[in-house]
């Protein structure tokens, strides 16, 4: 392999920039080191609150129930472990875990603040090497992380490593509009208004300006409903939320 071919091959996005993959990691992370105390507050600014409708659905979808084990992966800060947490009960599991430490941190403490203690367990772990056994959880759901993984396919492989047979995939992220008069409404949004947001409330426009270019290089809806069918997953399908710019992509490990 020529030195070209082997440069391409290890190069990967952040944003709309290429840098190498094994360097993709540690950029993300700074990322989420910086806006991980304000990471819940941004999130009610930026969508107007309307996340906790698109979490409550993903919630709705899950098919989790007393005794369950879950996996919330790239928890970040518990929202959906919170309801999990309350859906499986005494006898049930749920672990948060994410590659971020200060993210897991703020989830960590969010939880114990909510009287959350006995059936949560928090782990620090790289989603593209799942430090779990095969067949573990009935349940794996990943909210807004997926496009920040630097191989979403070995990712997908792993997740589908540790779900029980007939254990299900839930993968909340954005998607394309999907009515084209939106696309300029949502670009002038994006581009313009969120990284000014940031700027204001954490002093920071590049991390949310990388933020908004990472959902634009995110798959679309089909394409990732077939990245999600190639890793072995049966039965997939998706929900449009809010005109398709949030989705909700689900399927069962076979």
């Amino acid at each position: 392999m020529n030195m070209k071919n082997k440069s391409e091959k290890e190069m990967t996005h952040f944003g709309f920039q290429n840098v190498y993959k094994d360097k993709k990691t540690s950029l993300v992370s700074n990322v989420f080191h910086t806006v991980a105390s304000q990471y819940d507050l941004m999130n009610d600014l930026m969508s107007f609150g309307i996340h906790r409708m698109w979490k409550r659905f993903t919630i709705y979808r899950s098919e989790v129930y007393v005794g369950c084990i879950v996996l919330d992966l790239a928890g970040g800060t518990g929202d959906l472990s919170i309801q999990f947490s309350r859906l499986v009960g005494n006898t049930g599991i749920v672990v948060l875990a994410d590659i971020n430490d200060s993210m897991l941190h703020i989830g960590q403490k969010k939880l114990r603040d909510l009287g959350i203690l006995n059936n949560v367990i928090y782990i620090q772990a790289d989603a593209e090497a799942l430090p779990f056994s095969e067949n573990t959880f009935d349940c794996v759901a990943v909210s807004f992380g997926l496009r920040n993984f630097t191989n979403k396919e070995q990712a997908l492989f792993s997740i589908h490593r540790v779900l029980k047979p007939r254990g299900k995939l839930l993968i909340l992220d954005f998607g394309v509009p999907t009515f084209k008069v939106l696309h300029k409404i949502y670009d002038l949004y994006s581009f313009h208004i969120l990284p000014k947001i940031g700027k204001c409330i954490t002093q920071d426009i590049n991390s949310y300006r990388y933020l908004v270019e990472s959902i634009r290089m995110h798959p679309d809806q089909e394409t990732l409903k077939n990245m999600i069918i190639r890793t072995g997953f049966n039965n997939v399908e998706y929900f449009n939320m809010t005109f398709g710019i949030v989705v909700l992509h689900c399927a069962y490990k076979c």
